[in-house]
């Protein structure tokens, strides 16, 4: 078998740590996807993550995410998105709804010609927004 075959191996432990960044309702860091994994698979170890999930990156079916100066790992393919991160419990979201419409080709004084943009909101997510009293006229 060469290096190239070995490499596109399918293995329980790939299937897996894809399947657990597939239904992921957002970006997640590797101690997440760890976490995840070895509810399923417990003798799964963080080298196995860590180089599973480069090789994902590497044939381009999970994508990084930097949010806040930390790498975080979603599926590729989901379209146009931007994300939700909460402030209570840390949880990031994926939002399918573009908050800002700025079309790719916009030009903005100065001359900056928009090519793409990334929104990240801040905030609490529906399970933390319950533990603190919402002022009325504040939903989007």
């Amino acid at each position: 078998m060469t290096a190239l075959s070995t490499t596109r191996r399918s293995t329980r432990q790939r299937d897996v740590i894809s399947r657990v960044l597939e239904v992921a309702e957002g970006p997640l860091s590797v101690t997440d996807i760890l976490a995840r994994t070895q509810a399923e698979l417990p003798g799964v170890g963080l080298a196995t993550v860590y180089r599973t999930v480069k090789l994902l990156c590497d044939q381009e079916t999970v994508h990084p995410v930097t949010l806040d100066g930390e790498t975080l790992y979603e599926a590729s393919g989901r379209g146009h998105h931007h994300h939700f991160s909460c402030t209570a419990c840390g949880r990031v979201f994926t939002l399918h709804a573009c908050p800002v419409s700025i079309p790719a080709g916009s030009v903005y004084p100065g001359g900056f010609v928009v090519e793409a943009h990334e929104v990240t909101l801040y905030g609490r997510c529906p399970d933390c927004a319950g533990t603190v009293p919402q002022e009325p006229g504040h939903r989007l």
